[in-house]
């Protein structure tokens, strides 16, 4: 019998967009809400699990490849990116997705990859300035 993937016991393994580095989510829970556990090296980063979803819809709205301009939460995200729209007040939570005060960045970087290995997006691995878009319908 095979582990359901998106779990503690059996994470999705990813890369980060350039491929250079790895990392692990699982949908967890976290006061009675769904949320992704991304687990870099040492670093623990919380998303709302429905970024998964909103996203998506996002991009389907979207229609074309967008920039992931993945930031830190410090730093300001670049209009028009992925990033910028996970922390935006307009998108459907009207704010961050990441949950952990000082570790809500990175949106860009993190999720894109999971709704690759969903087949729900595709996300460009060049060293820099990668792009996302919904797989054609």
């Amino acid at each position: 019998m095979t582990l359901e993937k998106g779990t503690k016991q059996n994470p999705w393994l990813l890369k980060t967009p350039p491929q250079t580095s790895e990392y692990e989510m699982y949908k967890d829970e976290k006061d009675g809400k769904a949320i992704l556990v991304c687990t870099v090296g040492k670093t623990v980063l919380h998303y709302d699990y429905r970024c998964i979803a909103d996203l998506h819809d996002m991009l389907k709205r979207h229609g074309d490849w967008m920039e992931l301009g993945s930031a830190d939460e410090q730093k300001p995200a670049k209009e028009g990116t992925v990033e910028a729209w996970g922390r935006s007040s307009d998108n459907p939570v009207g704010g961050w997705y990441g949950l952990k005060k000082g570790l809500r960045g990175r949106f860009g970087m993190y999720v894109p990859p999971l709704l690759e290995e969903l087949g729900l997006a595709e996300v460009e691995h060049n060293p820099k300035n990668n792009r996302m878009r919904v797989y054609d319908q």
